[in-house]
């Protein structure tokens, strides 16, 4: 079976570290911070949460900049815009696209629908105005 995280994209510890960088405050952040989030919950080696997040980086998930010794860390893309890029990766692998969004929208919440009714409305504005 596969864990949650790995349909999402990632490997466990990469998305653990994807959804604490999504979820902070902050613009960025170094391996050190993120080591001593993790160090408190779980045993966990410095240089294992350094080397994800250095394959992050590799992957184009995260960009960085030089500070000192170290480097500071930040998302390429949202949480939203990353599972936009799986939804359309599903819709493309899964079948039959019509069906699988009439299966999608079959499972949503009246909110969830309502929310996606207001998205396709915002597209098609946009895309008629850019014609």
């Amino acid at each position: 079976m596969r864990s949650r995280s790995a349909v999402r994209g990632f490997g466990d510890l990469e998305a653990v570290l994807m959804d604490r960088i999504w979820d902070r405050d902050v613009d960025t952040t170094t391996v050190r911070e993120l080591f001593d989030e993790l160090a408190a919950e779980r045993e966990i080696a410095y240089t294992t949460v350094m080397s994800t997040m250095d394959n992050l980086h590799r992957k184009g998930w995260l960009a960085r900049e030089r500070e000192g010794r170290a480097y500071r860390y930040w998302p390429t893309v949202t949480r939203e815009e990353h599972s936009a890029r799986l939804m359309h990766e599903a819709l493309g692998v899964g079948g039959r696209s019509d069906l699988v969004l009439s299966h999608f929208v079959d499972r949503i919440s009246a909110d969830e629908f309502a929310g996606l009714r207001a998205a396709l409305r915002r597209v098609a504005t946009r895309r008629s105005e850019e014609n």
